[in-house]
């Protein structure tokens, strides 16, 4: 068949600052699908929209250019409403694992369509995997089943090959031609799998900090008010909330170790930005999809999310009664005097835990459901000196050389009664949720 354009003419435009018109956008996006537009002629014209940027209108059309290269789920025919989360990626974010269920306690349905793990962000299927038996992969009517009121009401699974074939394809470009990094094709990257997911409502946990995607507060901001536009704009209930990710969140980095942790929030423990953050994203769920006045914390304490919970891992074929898994090998740095945790940095704990096997270089590589960061306290505790601080865990004790490595310099102790002791302890009691964004 003749084609429409030419991709050389489509990169020109970009490249010399100019506006993509509609009809190039449509073009491009299923001529690269097709295969017609190469490799490095997306590659090009990736880092020209990197460089110079995109209106809203290119924004928008581009993400509905990839959501119709592919399929939409459907999930008009369940009787309640329905309410995503998507994270834009940290260490230590479990968050999804108690909160699907929680928010499913409430009467709305959580279709929660994850991804695994790549470089030092933890993926939630990956974590998951670490249960004894639990299947990620379902087929569309397991995904309705879970979701209908006969089921637990919540699903945590892959997203099917058949949703934004686009972003599939332009998602692992960008990831080695170092595009990644760029507002209009996160959010493009994001929404159009989510949209195309079809949730009627979606909360956006948009990440800042050292162990973020998005390092500073004005481009969080920016990022989040650029995908709440293309979610308003297509019809779905969507807002954000701006979370730090300056410190991992939990005591936790790492598969089993993250799924142990979101236990013990499930039955009513677990550490207070853990509980904090679950809480909040609840409420958000909830009220966007038209439910309020729930009292989420009482279904944390009382045992009604774990109880949806064991029902969500029992239907993939996983054993919640079964024990997870525990690293052969340990090892733990200590304090070497008495002071307070001035700072511990995200980026550091991530890139630990994955050397030591908790995370991949590649897609195609395995992970280890044993390996991760256990963090035995937070910025703004006390600690005694030779107290333990961290401690690694891996099924490979060659990998701890490279960990130990990653966490030079990546803590500070201060003394308790100092000036950066109080600033440590005064953060910590800030919390981690730092704005709420709304269309």
């Amino acid at each position: 068949m003749s084609e429409q354009f030419d991709a050389v003419d489509i990169i020109a435009t970009k490249r010399d600052r100019e506006e993509l018109t509609d009809a190039q956008i449509d073009w491009v996006i299923d001529a690269y699908t097709r295969g017609v537009v190469a490799d490095e002629q997306m590659s090009a014209l990736a880092m020209a929209i990197y460089l110079n940027g995109m209106n809203r209108r290119e924004i928008a059309r581009w993400t509905d250019a990839m959501i119709r290269s592919g399929e939409r789920m459907d999930f008009s025919s369940i009787d309640r409403p329905t309410a995503d989360k998507h994270s834009t990626g940290g260490v230590g974010d479990k968050i999804t694992l108690p909160l699907a269920p929680l928010v499913a306690v409430f009467g709305v349905s959580v279709p929660q369509l994850s991804g695994r793990g790549l470089g030092h962000t933890g993926g939630t299927l990956d974590k998951l995997e670490a249960i004894p038996g639990w299947q990620a992969n379902i087929s569309n009517q397991q995904i309705l089943d879970m979701l209908g009121s006969e089921g637990p009401g919540a699903v945590i699974c892959a997203a099917g090959s058949g949703l934004a074939p686009a972003d599939k394809k332009l998602y692992a470009l960008r990831d080695i031609t170092s595009t990644v990094s760029c507002v209009p094709l996160i959010a493009s990257s994001i929404m159009s799998k989510k949209i195309a997911e079809g949730t009627s409502a979606l909360v956006l946990d948009v990440k800042v900090g050292s162990g973020a995607f998005m390092k500073t507060f004005d481009q969080a901001t920016e990022l989040a008010q650029t995908m709440v536009a293309l979610g308003t704009d297509a019809g779905v209930e969507t807002r954000a909330l701006l979370t730090d990710m300056s410190t991992p969140l939990g005591l936790t980095a790492g598969n089993a170790l993250e799924v142990q942790e979101s236990l013990d929030v499930l039955a009513g423990g677990g550490p207070k930005d853990v509980v904090d953050l679950t809480v909040a994203l609840a409420r958000e769920m909830l009220d966007a999809a038209g439910k309020t006045d729930c009292d989420v914390e009482a279904a944390l304490k009382d045992g009604r999310a774990m109880d949806v919970w064991r029902r969500m891992i029992s239907a993939q074929n996983g054993d919640p009664d079964a024990p997870l898994p525990v690293a052969e090998h340990q090892h733990t740095i200590t304090a070497p005097r008495a002071g307070t945790l001035g700072s511990l940095d995200a980026l550091a704990v991530g890139v630990a835990a994955w050397r030591l096997g908790a995370g991949r270089a590649r897609k195609e590589d395995p992970v280890q459901a044993v390996a991760g960061v256990q963090m035995h306290v937070k910025p703004g505790d006390e600690v005694s000196a030779g107290a333990p601080l961290l401690t690694l865990h891996t099924a490979t004790p060659e990998r701890f050389d490279r960990a130990i490595e990653a966490l030079e310099g990546a803590w500070s102790l201060v003394d308790t009664d100092s000036e950066e002791g109080q600033s440590a302890r005064d953060k910590a009691q800030r919390g981690v949720v730092l704005e709420r964004i709304t269309a």
